[in-house]
């Protein structure tokens, strides 16, 4: 009895595997087009995001040159624990962490301000040119924006000469720890925050207006409106957008840093992405490197699949 279940069960399981690889096929044929123009896509994350995940396990090995990623051999954790005990250790985390959270503070919710302001704005012409203008500083190579702030920031630079009008001593802001934050910040914000907004500019375009016009009938004013329709409308977007953040915090941008920081800011401005750049490609530390960097990304999907969680269940919407 109990070899004819198991004869009837592997009968079913073959039956429904080919059932599966038939409707696979006639979807493939079907969709073939579609699937062709995909293929692109997947083989670049197959390429570029996936095959170098074969790589990580140097992280685990004394790499070299030499003997290659196979042939260097096994050290386990050394190269974490080495990095855990580290003077740089807090200093990285503190930074980046600090980074990261100054940057979802004040520049995510400025672009949900600017959007919301341009939504109330009725005078088409003003609101297509201030959309014009915060949009332009995103097409400024971030290059160009690090060496606007040195020639600005100098001793002998505009901001300063204005503040010397004032009786007030200059500054040299670009090499002082203490200014650094407040400047990337304030930077990414001027040049992101027209950028940023257009996402929530279409998901205000997809509000219900007969929604505004019943509020209307109803004696609401716009500040009413604006609290309890333009804010519910968008705040799913919002959500999405700040779950994907949370999932970027321990990735602070390496190539604005770079351009930014000298030693004398390193105090403050030192993240874990520029520690890696300088350990692992001036100083040729493989594996220590890539300890650091793997260590980065279990934390940063660790944020992110949190942040997902908490969402579903506090607001019902979710990334995944």
């Amino acid at each position: 009895m109990a070899m004819m279940e198991e004869k009837l069960a592997r009968a079913g399981m073959a039956r429904t595997k080919d059932s599966l690889l038939r409707r696979m096929g006639r979807d493939l044929r079907r969709n073939r087009v579609i699937y062709l123009m995909a293929l692109p896509v997947l083989l670049y994350y197959g390429v570029f995001e996936y095959g170098p995940m074969y790589g990580l396990q140097i992280a685990f090995k004394d790499y070299s040159l030499g003997d290659g990623i196979l042939g260097s051999p096994w050290v386990g954790f050394k190269h974490f624990q080495e990095f855990f005990e580290s003077f740089y250790f807090w200093r990285l985390i503190r930074n980046t962490l600090l980074l990261s959270l100054y940057d979802l503070l004040f520049g995510f919710p400025a672009a949900i301000g600017l959007a919301l302001l341009l939504n109330e704005l009725r005078v088409q012409w003003f609101k297509r040119t201030i959309q014009t203008v915060t949009y332009l500083p995103h097409f400024i190579s971030i290059v160009v924006v690090v060496g606007m702030m040195v020639d600005f920031l100098a001793r002998d630079g505009v901001v300063n000469q204005l503040l010397m009008l004032f009786g007030m001593p200059e500054t040299a802001y670009m090499r002082e720890p203490d200014w650094f934050r407040f400047l990337y910040v304030a930077s990414g914000i001027w040049k992101e925050v027209g950028w940023g907004s257009i996402i929530y500019l279409a998901a205000l375009a997809a509000i219900d207006p007969t929604l505004y016009e019943a509020a209307k009938v109803d004696g609401a004013g716009r500040w009413k409106q604006a609290l309890h329709i333009t804010i519910p409308g968008i705040m799913p977007t919002v959500i999405i957008l700040l779950i994907l953040k949370m999932g970027t915090m321990m990735t602070v941008g390496s190539e604005k840093v770079l351009l930014m920081y000298t030693p004398l800011t390193f105090e403050t401005a030192d993240v874990i992405s520029t520690f890696v750049y300088r350990k692992g490609i001036l100083e040729s530390n493989y594996s220590y490197t890539a300890a650091v960097g793997l260590f980065n990304a279990v934390i940063a999907f660790t944020l992110l699949v949190v942040s997902n969680s908490l969402s579903k269940r506090l607001t019902d919407t979710k990334l995944w």
